[in-house]
C-alpha cells in the first residue's frame, strides 16, 4: 500500500511539473507575441514619424519655392517699375511737345556750329608772309658773304625801309628767319612744328593740331564760343535729371547698397555721372580759355604779345597795336556783322601789316609829310600785288576803316603814324 501510494504521489508531481512547464511555455510564446505585436506597432510608429519629417520637408521646400517666386516677382516689378521710370526720365519726363522739339532744334543747331568751327581751325593753313618778305638770290649771297653782324644788319635794314616792318628784335635788331630766309612781317613767328613763318601767330594748338594766327583765329574763338556753349546746353539739360536719379520719393537717400548690389539700372545712372560731371568740367576750363582770349581780342594781342610783348623803334609797347576796344574786335571778325557768328573768313588787313598806336614812330621808317590826308595810305595798299586770294580780297579793310581819326587830332600830331602809312623811297 504504502509503494502505491508513493507512485501516485511521483504521477501527481510529474503532472503538475508538466502544468508547470506549459504555463511557463505558454507564457514564454504569449511573451514572444507580445513582444513581436510591440515591435511591429514600434515600427509602425517610427515610420509614421519618418513619413511626417518627409512631409514637413516637403511643405518646407513648398513653402521656400513660393517665397522665391514672390521675391522673384518683387524683384521684377521693382525692376519693371524702375526701367518704366528711367524710361520716363530719359523720354516722357518731357510732356511739353514743343519743348521736346525746341531741346533737339537747339541742341543740333549749336552741335552743328561746334563742328563747323572745328573743322574750320583744323583745315584752315595758316598764312606765310608774302614773298617780298622774301630775300632774293643776290640778298642771299650779299648777307653769307658778310661774317660780321653789323654788315649783315646792314643789309637787311635797307631791305626793310621798303617793307611795312615796325618791330624789333630785344636788341633793336631786324627780325630776320634764317630757316626761312626771310624779313619777319609784325607779328608773325616761326612755328617750330610747322616749320615755317605763320602770320599773326598766336600759338601752335595740339588739340587741334594747327597753328592758330591770322587765317584761323576767328575761327578758333568760334570754336571755343560754341564748344562752352554745347558744354553749358549739355550741363543745364542733364542737371534736372541728375537730381532725379538721386531722388526717391521727395527725399534724397544715399544710393551706396544699390551699386553694390548691382541694381539694373547703376549703369545708366553711371552715364548720367559721367555726363553732368564731364560736361561741367569741360565747360569750367572752356570757359577760362574763351574769357582769356576774349581779353586778347579787346587788347588786341596775341598770345605770344602777351607773353612777350612787342618791341617797337622807341620801345616796348605791349598796347602798341590796339585801337580801341571796337576796332580791335573788327580786326579780327570784320565789318560785316552777318559773317560774326558763321565760320568764314572776315578778318581785316593781310596778315602783313598792321595799324599801330600814334606813339609807335619808327625813326628807321619813312614818314609822311605834314598834313598828308589818310588817303595815301589806300595807294600805299598796292604794294602786295596779291595780298589775298580772290575769296578773301572782297572782306579787306579800306584805309578809312583802318583809321576813323578826326581832323582835329591829326592837325594836334603834325603827322601821320608811319604804322599807318607804307611809302617807297625814292
Amino acid at each position: 500500500m504504502g509503494g502505491l501510494g508513493r507512485r501516485e504521489g511521483g504521477e501527481e508531481r510529474r503532472g503538475e511539473e508538466r502544468r508547470g512547464e506549459e504555463r511557463r511555455g505558454e507564457e514564454k510564446r504569449g511573451r514572444r507575441e507580445g513582444e513581436g505585436e510591440g515591435g511591429g506597432r514600434g515600427e509602425e510608429r517610427r515610420g509614421s514619424r519618418r513619413e511626417e519629417k518627409r512631409g514637413e520637408e516637403r511643405r518646407g521646400e513648398e513653402r521656400r519655392g513660393e517665397e522665391r517666386r514672390r521675391g522673384e516677382e518683387r524683384r521684377g516689378e521693382a525692376q519693371s517699375t524702375e526701367t518704366h521710370t528711367k524710361i520716363h526720365y530719359t523720354t516722357d519726363s518731357i510732356e511739353d511737345t514743343k519743348e521736346k522739339v525746341g531741346y533737339l532744334l537747339v541742341y543740333h543747331l549749336i552741335f552743328i556750329m561746334f563742328i563747323w568751327t572745328y573743322w574750320q581751325t583744323i583745315f584752315t593753313k595758316p598764312m606765310t608772309p608774302l614773298k617780298e618778305f622774301h630775300l632774293s638770290h643776290a640778298d642771299k649771297e650779299l648777307l653769307q658773304r658778310e661774317d660780321r653782324e653789323e654788315s649783315q644788319q646792314e643789309i637787311l635794314r635797307r631791305i626793310a625801309k621798303d617793307l611795312p616792318i615796325y618791330t624789333r628784335t630785344n636788341s633793336g635788331a631786324i627780325r630776320f628767319c634764317e630757316r626761312c630766309q626771310l624779313l619777319k612781317p609784325d607779328r608773325s613767328h616761326h612755328c617750330s612744328v610747322c616749320d615755317k613763318c605763320v602770320l599773326k601767330m598766336d600759338h601752335h594748338c595740339p588739340w587741334v593740331n594747327n597753328c592758330v594766327g591770322f587765317s584761323n583765329y576767328k575761327f578758333f574763338m568760334q570754336f571755343l564760343a560754341y564748344s562752352l556753349l554745347y558744354c553749358l546746353f549739355i550741363t543745364a539739360t542733364d542737371f534736372q535729371y541728375f537730381i532725379k536719379f538721386w531722388m526717391a520719393g521727395g527725399r534724397a537717400h544715399f544710393r551706396l547698397k544699390e551699386y553694390l548690389n548691382k541694381l539694373p539700372d547703376t549703369q545708366a545712372k553711371f552715364h548720367i555721372l559721367f555726363l553732368f560731371f564731364s560736361a561741367s568740367m569741360f565747360s569750367v576750363s572752356l570757359a577760362a580759355l574763351f574769357i582769356y582770349h576774349c581779353w586778347l581780342v579787346c587788347k588786341n594781342r596775341s598770345t605770344l604779345e602777351a607773353v612777350r610783348s612787342p618791341v617797337f623803334g622807341h620801345g616796348t609797347d605791349k598796347n602798341g597795336f590796339s585801337l580801341g576796344f571796337s576796332k580791335n574786335f573788327l580786326q579780327v571778325f570784320g565789318n560785316e556783322s552777318k559773317y560774326w557768328p558763321v565760320p568764314v573768313f572776315s578778318s581785316l588787313g593781310d596778315g602783313c601789316s598792321f595799324p599801330t598806336g600814334p606813339v609807335n614812330l619808327d625813326p628807321e621808317q619813312p614818314s609822311s609829310p605834314s598834313g598828308s590826308s589818310l588817303n595815301g595810305a589806300t595807294e600805299a595798299r598796292h604794294f602786295y600785288p596779291k595780298p589775298l586770294r580772290e575769296s578773301q580780297s572782297r572782306l579787306l579793310i579800306s584805309a578809312h576803316s583802318w583809321s576813323e581819326c578826326d581832323n582835329a587830332t591829326d592837325k594836334d600830331r603834325g603827322a601821320s603814324n608811319p604804322g599807318m602809312v607804307m611809302e617807297n623811297e625814292a
